[in-house]
């Protein structure tokens, strides 16, 4: 019996070096799998924190401007920031009665909490029935297509759109 116990643990008194060096291999591997999926998780929450604050601020500015009335009845677009507001066309221009109005902090400008996000608002005809023509009286009268884009950028810039929503506003 001590033959057969002494074959199995030989004449080793102690690990050695090569032992030592696997063991670290091991625990070096199994490191840098776990630092890599943390690395992705950090990735996909930032990515998502992103996402979800830029479809609130559009949300916020769609509801905006179809709480705001009267109903436009020519093409207008608008880009707000924490501190700015501008348009080429601001919504209402004449001859409509518009709700564009700075001096009274319309459309409000955004919460300092979304620093460094810009919104650009556009509102433009609708081929409601798809035959083409929107210029036609009575045809396609009365819709707006509303589209809301965030971008993760003080200055529209395609490369940083974060978040687009369309939807319409009907003159009833």
């Amino acid at each position: 019996m001590a033959k057969i116990t002494k074959t199995f643990t030989g004449n080793s008194k102690g690990i050695s070096l090569i032992e030592v060096v696997i063991a670290l291999a091991i625990l070096g591997i199994v490191a840098v799998a776990f630092l890599g999926g943390l690395s992705t998780a950090l990735n996909a929450t930032a990515i998502a924190g992103e996402r979800s604050t830029a479809q609130t601020l559009a949300q916020s500015q769609m509801e905006y401007v179809k709480s705001e009335g009267p109903y436009s009845t020519t093409a207008w677009s608008y880009t707000v920031t924490t501190s700015t507001r501008n348009s080429s066309n601001p919504p209402g221009s004449p001859p409509d009665d518009g709700w564009w109005d700075p001096a009274n902090n319309k459309p409000p400008l955004l919460s300092s909490d979304y620093a460094g996000y810009c919104v650009k608002v556009e509102a433009e005809d609708f081929d409601a029935d798809g035959d083409g023509n929107i210029e036609v009286p009575g045809d396609d009268e009365g819709i707006r297509k509303i589209t809301v884009t965030v971008y993760h950028s003080e200055v529209v810039d395609e490369d940083e759109k974060v978040f687009t929503l369309e939807d319409y506003k009907v003159n009833r």
